[in-house]
């Protein structure tokens, strides 16, 4: 994996662990879904590099 997709997939799982915390301490039901929505985000941001790194890989 590249550097740049990996500090990516750091990035990724900082966002979905903010979310994580986002949704945990809502008090109103659109703070919860945005805090979901940024978990979603950072998980399948983070499969979707993932898959990426071994279709290229799978290419060569």
């Amino acid at each position: 994996m590249s550097g740049s997709r990996v500090l990516f997939m750091l990035l990724y799982g900082a966002i979905a662990l903010l979310g994580l915390f986002t949704a945990a301490a809502a008090r109103d039901v659109g703070i919860s879904i945005f805090g979901w929505g940024m978990l979603l985000f950072g998980v399948l941001n983070a499969f979707n590099s993932i898959k990426v790194h071994y279709d290229e890989k799978e290419q060569h």
